[in-house]
């Protein structure tokens, strides 16, 4: 197994400390850290000296954010990124969203240990400079909605837009995403996944086999059993279930 050459970027001495510990103590076999800097530039000059393999890289620091990073290298990153960051749910869920890796400080040696593993796994780096541009759009939405997720496939990620996800069907353990542009993206995460993974503001689940997009709902129909149309004028049923849930939510929208 490969020896992977690391770089800590945060402003905190106990943090980077306490990081540096348990690489030592648990994954010396795994990875070497070569340096650990406290901003982003000094972090920037770092990375540009030694080629490393891995940044740890924080998010909140006083000068420059964690994301000011990627400025310093016009979108040519040749390294693995993982986030490590005391617990913001938005900037997790945006993390999550763009398929990025990131560990919840106070760090755990077991954590760490699992994104090594799944950093080995790799074939090789996939899309990280769509993934970080799926991040970066997230964070700097202004808002705290997700704008775009990262969604595994066969083939590697598709990138989409939020707002265009018209619904999704649970297929087994894959889910099919259906776009407001006539897109079909096979999934390779269960649809529950993908619930979690989208903001509850913009989506409802309706039925066990599917997430629909509040926005592209256009009626609901209480005939002959539960279901809706969409804008596209395809028909969903709505588990009698969850259909007081949905009435609520839809009269919520409505404008009075």
């Amino acid at each position: 197994m490969p020896v992977y050459t690391a770089i800590i970027i945060d402003d905190e001495k106990e943090p980077r400390a306490a990081l540096q510990k348990i690489i030592t103590k648990y994954l010396s076999d795994k990875i070497r850290v070569i340096q650990a800097v406290e901003s982003v530039k000094d972090g920037a000059d770092a990375i540009k000296s030694f080629n490393p393999d891995i940044v740890f890289l924080d998010i909140e620091m006083p000068e420059e954010n964690g994301f000011a990073l990627f400025n310093y290298f016009n979108g040519d990153i040749d390294f693995e990124v993982i986030f490590t960051t005391a617990y913001q749910k938005f900037a997790i869920d945006a993390i999550k969203c763009s398929a990025l890796d990131y560990l919840l400080k106070p760090i755990s040696h077991i954590e760490l240990k699992e994104v090594i593993e799944k950093l080995e796994r790799k074939k090789a780096k996939e899309n990280l400079k769509f993934k970080l541009e799926t991040l970066i759009t997230n964070m700097q939405s202004g808002d705290s909605v997700i704008q775009k997720i990262a969604l595994p496939t066969s083939t590697g990620f598709e990138y989409i837009k939020v707002g265009n996800i018209v619904y999704c069907q649970a297929d087994d353990t894959y889910t099919v995403v259906y776009t407001n542009r006539a897109e079909k993206f096979i999934v390779s995460k269960p649809l529950k996944k993908i619930e979690e993974l989208l903001p509850k503001s913009l989506f409802h689940r309706i039925h066990k086999s599917y997430l629909v997009g509040i926005n592209f709902i256009k009626s609901y129909n209480k005939a002959g059993g539960h279901s809706i149309v969409l804008e596209n004028t395809q028909e969903l049923p709505v588990a009698q279930s969850r259909s007081k849930d949905l009435i609520e939510r839809l009269s919520s929208v409505v404008p009075e």
